[in-house]
């Protein structure tokens, strides 16, 4: 009796490979999607921790400045008009130069802004009064808003949706600056709202050879 032979397979058909190679491709993309996933999560949280350092920063100043609660208004500025950076203040108030509690407010807060613009992609910020403190004279804080280019993905999509936020959205309330202009504005930003208590208390302040000492307030 003649034995039939049976066809040996050697090796696999074209067709299979391709299925596998699709297969493994699908595979390394979905690894290398939630791998960018995490850097931009990663990198919008490294933004948002140097934004409040930057406000941490300016409180210091803030802190530092004996006069700031009289010159509590000098401390205010929109957001940048142009591109970047902040022009510097009308004084330069360095070394021995002599400026007075509103210069040297002025000087800072604007030194501040170029600091973070350059810490910070297309960084701004706006420094107003607290909304809940209307009446001069009564104001002890101040609100601070920066924000800065985030990664942007589609106008559908609801991560960018989130960046979109507004500074009511934040906690701000009425009478607070908007973070985008709009919904469609363009460059879109990601914001960081904080307010900052503004003291007072007296301190020496150099008019050249003089040691003065300043105390905010009405002189008796």
């Amino acid at each position: 009796m003649q034995k039939i032979a049976q066809p040996q397979q050697r090796g696999i058909t074209l067709i299979e490979s391709l299925v596998a190679i699709a297969v493994a491709a699908l595979g390394i993309l979905g690894v290398i999607g939630a791998q960018m996933r995490t850097l931009s999560d990663t990198q919008t949280s490294v933004y948002r921790a140097q934004a409040v350092r930057a406000i941490e920063d300016l409180s210091e100043r803030m802190r530092n400045h004996p006069n700031a609660l009289v010159n509590i208004g000098s401390y205010r500025i929109g957001w940048r008009v142009g591109p970047a950076p902040t022009p510097q203040a009308a004084k330069l108030c360095e070394g021995v130069t002599e400026c007075t509690p509103a210069e040297f407010a002025a000087y800072d807060l604007r030194e501040w802004k170029r600091s973070l613009e350059r810490s910070l992609p297309l960084g701004d910020a706006t420094v107003f009064f607290a909304p809940a403190e209307p009446t001069a004279g009564s104001r002890r804080q101040l609100g601070v808003l920066i924000r800065w280019r985030e990664n942007e993905r589609s106008t559908n999509n609801a991560y960018l949706a989130d960046l979109l936020t507004t500074a009511a959205s934040l906690g701000g309330g009425a009478g607070t600056p908007a973070c985008n202009a709009s919904a469609s504005s363009s460059p879109r930003y990601a914001c960081h709202l904080q307010y900052i208590p503004v003291s007072s208390r007296c301190a020496p302040y150099f008019t050249g050879a003089a040691v003065q000492y300043s105390c905010p307030g009405p002189k008796p």
